[in-house]
């Protein structure tokens, strides 16, 4: 009988991608006994039952994430700067996230913890942190998960999340914002005087990630104009003030 700390640790490297000769080597176990764990009896059924307290969409009945205000913040994450590559053995969800947000990269990873994963890691990239978690489960979580870029095919939300980000459309919004949107200064010279104030942008090549946020921002009585095809602006004081409740700068 071999430590459960073993099998535990041959599992997190499976996800991790290491090959299954080198596994065994770095636990110097047999090829037989490290494949029992991943592929036997006792693994599917362990996968069944994790299946049914970890994915709440695979749970039966089918039920909502419990967090919904870190779903929410997470898909708004996932269609900005994040993707879902499911060509692994393992699926494993990525969110990019600039160096010079780091409160950012620590709410992701944890709205991630909170929603699915048991571990997160951080792939340090040239000017941003890849901030991912590998599971099984996260394509039931994100259904607008496709193969190419999000704006080439259609995004939409299914009947199961509708709901929940209508009921959270703030933490969508932080999430949307948060990822392909900022807080600025905009500074408007008249004459001898020149004026600042806040301004909201958001801007998404995806006209249906788009939609998605103008949707959101209705529903809480945020008034916004498109810039250009792919930007919206929110401008009016009492809209910004509106948004600086829930989004505010990154940090």
């Amino acid at each position: 009988m071999h430590p459960p700390q073993k099998r535990e640790r041959a599992l997190r490297m499976r996800a991790e991608e290491v090959p299954f000769g080198e596994i065994c080597r770095a636990l110097g176990l047999s090829r037989s006994t490290v494949g029992h764990w991943f592929y036997g009896e006792r693994a599917r059924h362990r996968a069944e039952l994790d299946a049914d307290v970890r994915c709440p969409r695979c749970a039966r009945p089918a039920r909502d994430p419990d967090d919904q205000g870190a779903y929410a913040y997470l898909l708004g994450l996932y269609l900005g700067d994040g993707h879902l590559v499911t060509r692994a053995k393992v699926p494993v969800l990525r969110v990019y996230c600039a160096d010079a947000w780091p409160g950012l990269i620590e709410e992701c990873e944890a709205a991630m913890l909170a929603v699915l994963a048991k571990n997160v890691q951080r792939v340090q990239k040239t000017g941003c942190v890849g901030v991912q978690s590998y599971s099984n489960h996260w394509p039931c979580l994100f259904p607008q998960h496709g193969p190419g870029h999000k704006h080439e095919r259609p995004i939409y939300l299914a009947a199961w999340q509708q709901p929940m980000i209508d009921a959270n459309g703030g933490s969508f919004l932080r999430g949307l914002f948060h990822s392909d949107g900022c807080r600025v200064s905009n500074r408007i010279t008249r004459g001898q005087k020149v004026y600042t104030y806040p301004r909201y942008c958001f801007s998404n090549e995806s006209a249906d990630i788009m939609r998605l946020c103008q949707q959101s921002l209705d529903r809480l009585g945020v008034n916004w104009r498109m810039c250009r095809r792919n930007m919206l602006s929110v401008a009016r004081r009492e809209a910004v003030a509106r948004l600086d409740e829930f989004i505010g700068p990154k940090w």
